[in-house]
């Protein structure tokens, strides 16, 4: 008994050693936030910084000039001068930003405490191997699945209707497994009905996964500009999947609404470009720019979009209007509506297929 007490008290003692940072960076996003003292110092160099990155990253350049005249008004006239909080703060830069940029995506935030990370300013992992380096080997398995959980759901609605709830799209590599799954489950139904109404967005790269299951071929689909390189970057559908491919001829009908935003609109927006589905639902939330975390200042960070989602097939993007459903529904009536719009549509398959023989 006692060799087994000390066997745990070293095991533990491993695990400790080597997820320590992770443990104390845990330790200190639940302990009490640290006292920031908001002087006029910080205020100036908060909105300076902003001002700065604005004009070198956000994706429309004179968009940005329009942004920094306005807060450097404000900032002379002494609008900031009062606050003395630092949410209040981000929430007012939020607001000036938004009045004359009119993007969902670009926000203000404070997180007292900010020097204690390394994520804002760092790029997104761009591959497993990447995010596993920058994971403590003993921590990956509860953060991949924290990452992924919930994610997906797959069930079936009667008459060989499948049905696929993704509310998030997580980084692909984190995915790729979850969508292989989830659509061999899927694969011998005669219709499906996906379900994005509550989908908080993620990453592009997870979308054209998802998309390439429900094409027969290669295929583009989003391109993205990047304001910081210049370059366009073609999106195209992969050629070796996982699992089993659905398949380019199967109905597919999308659920979409006020909640559904960023990457859940790309892959709504680009199923129906594509002609690839029916939306169901209400307009959707209207964020089409990627967007990337600056630093910009010791307690702040602003999320800024330095790249811009363009479809080959409208030439445009759902920013600031959502995406368009073919068919309107309120949210909680679009899945019944979805239901008695699959239910006809198989009919006429069927009978067609009757008729032809």
């Amino acid at each position: 008994m006692k060799k087994i007490v000390i066997s745990c008290a070293l095991v533990l003692a491993v695990v400790c050693v080597f997820a320590l940072p992770d443990l104390q960076l845990f330790w200190q996003q639940l302990g009490p936030e640290p006292k920031v003292v908001l002087d006029r110092t910080m205020r100036m160099q908060t909105v300076d910084t902003l001002v700065a990155k604005l004009n070198d990253h956000y994706v429309f350049p004179e968009k940005a000039r329009q942004i920094e005249a306005l807060l450097q008004q404000r900032q002379q006239e002494g609008k900031y001068d009062g606050i003395r909080n630092g949410y209040k703060l981000a929430q007012q830069l939020t607001a000036d930003i938004r009045n004359v940029a009119k993007d969902v995506h670009m926000k203000v935030r404070f997180a007292p405490g900010l020097d204690l990370f390394d994520e804002a300013d760092e790029p997104a992992p761009a591959s497993l191997a990447e995010w596993e380096q920058r994971n403590n080997f003993l921590l990956r398995p509860i953060r991949r699945h924290m990452a992924t959980r919930g994610k997906v759901r797959v069930d079936r609605l009667g008459d060989n209707v499948g049905y696929l709830k993704v509310s998030g799209f997580p980084e692909a590599f984190l995915m790729s497994d979850k969508f292989a799954v989830a659509m061999d489950q899927l694969a011998d139904t005669n219709g499906l009905i996906m379900d994005l109404r509550r989908n908080g967005g993620g990453d592009p790269q997870a979308v054209v996964l998802l998309v390439s299951y429900f094409v027969d071929e290669h295929t583009r689909l989003n391109d993205i500009w990047d304001r910081d390189t210049g370059n366009t970057t073609q999106h195209w559908t992969h050629d070796k999947l996982d699992g089993k491919r659905y398949g380019g001829k199967k109905p597919v009908l999308i659920l979409v609404g006020p909640e559904t935003a960023s990457a859940g609109e790309d892959f709504a927006y680009t199923m129906q470009a594509m002609k690839r589905a029916t939306v169901i639902g209400q307009p959707t939330w209207g964020g089409a720019h990627p967007v990337s975390p600056y630093r910009i200042g010791e307690h702040f960070y602003a999320m800024i979009p330095s790249q811009r989602s363009i479809s080959p097939i409208t030439g445009s993007n759902w920013e600031g209007v959502g995406v368009m459903p073919d068919i309107a529904a309120t949210p909680d009536r679009a899945l019944a509506v979805a239901r008695k719009h699959m239910q006809r549509r198989l009919h006429e398959s069927a009978s067609l297929v009757a008729a032809e023989h």
